[in-house]
């Protein structure tokens, strides 16, 4: 079993992006607030607030009694904790999606709000991606966030959903990788294999990122991409020995290979296992310094 797949188990309800409807018992039902995110005047106070940096004003969107919690990656935390994150990150050109915005029950709103962002922190301006739940009740006059559940800023978009099927159960892997020689031979490209299992979190990350309007270009013009399902950690093993890709450091895991099938490269230790750390500059300079050169 991968390192990929026990953390998974551990954080799938932490995260609340894979299946929020069901991590939450979200349904369908008469609706005393609107369901509409462009609607819930709330969240675009808490919006607002963001934007202006203004602490006091966020921290008095978040429930004292009872008090609100968050659950994050580290832990859970409390409303003080939450604003100072925020706060901290100091965003500017925030652009919000509201994924599933849904009344459970009177007096209740919960929805996944993804905000992207350039920070304005030491760190430097540069585009992150924060994914967070939040349930917002109703206090008597008030709307405030009672429960939430968030990732850590990342520099590559996160999925809202493993629904996708990156790994396709009864793809023959073998025939994808002699396929793709033939092809890559054709066009004057490399292999790049990608080892993962549509469980996998963090293989759902890097497929976005190699989505991404700068690095899409990149792969498709210089590779042949072969998507190699691990299932639960036990499938397709004898090409990852083939490949020298060590199972003990967990998926995602890339190799590349000549058209001929020389191997290349392989990731030899879990380059690629914690995708949602990585930057989007971090895999283009990988994916340009693995394509072939210019004859």
């Amino acid at each position: 079993m991968t390192r990929n797949f026990v953390r998974h188990i551990g954080f799938c309800l932490l995260t609340l992006l894979m299946s929020f409807s069901d991590s939450l018992g979200l349904h369908q039902a008469g609706s005393s607030a609107p369901t509409n995110s462009t609607d819930f005047a709330p969240l675009l106070q808490w919006e607002k607030a963001l934007a202006n940096g203004d602490a006091a004003a966020l921290k008095a969107l978040y429930s004292a009694s009872p008090a609100a919690t968050i659950h994050t990656h580290s832990g859970e935390i409390g409303a003080d904790s939450e604003v100072n994150f925020w706060v901290g990150l100091k965003p500017r050109e925030m652009k919000i999606n509201v994924v599933q915005p849904e009344s459970p029950q009177a007096g209740e709103w919960q929805a996944v709000i993804q905000a992207k962002f350039r920070s304005g922190a030491a760190s430097g301006e540069q585009t992150f991606y924060v994914t967070e739940s939040q349930v917002w009740q109703r206090q008597g006059e008030q709307w405030l966030i009672t429960t939430g559940k968030r990732t850590d800023a990342a520099r590559l978009e996160q999925p809202t959903s493993t629904k996708k099927e990156i790994y396709p159960a009864n793809a023959d892997a073998q025939a994808e990788i002699k396929e793709a020689k033939t092809e890559a031979a054709k066009q004057g490209k490399r292999i790049l294999l990608i080892f993962g299992a549509n469980w996998c979190y963090d293989c759902h990350v890097l497929d976005l990122a190699l989505h991404r309007p700068d690095l899409a270009p990149v792969v498709a013009g210089s590779y042949e991409v072969v998507h190699i399902d691990t299932g639960d950690g036990h499938k397709n093993q004898e090409l990852m020995d083939e490949y020298q890709v060590p199972r003990s450091k967990g998926i995602p895991a890339i190799a590349v290979l000549e058209s001929s099938g020389q191997l290349l490269f392989s990731q030899k230790n879990g380059e690629f296992e914690n995708a949602r750390a990585l930057t989007p500059e971090a895999l283009l300079e990988f994916l340009n310094k693995w394509k072939p050169q210019a004859r």
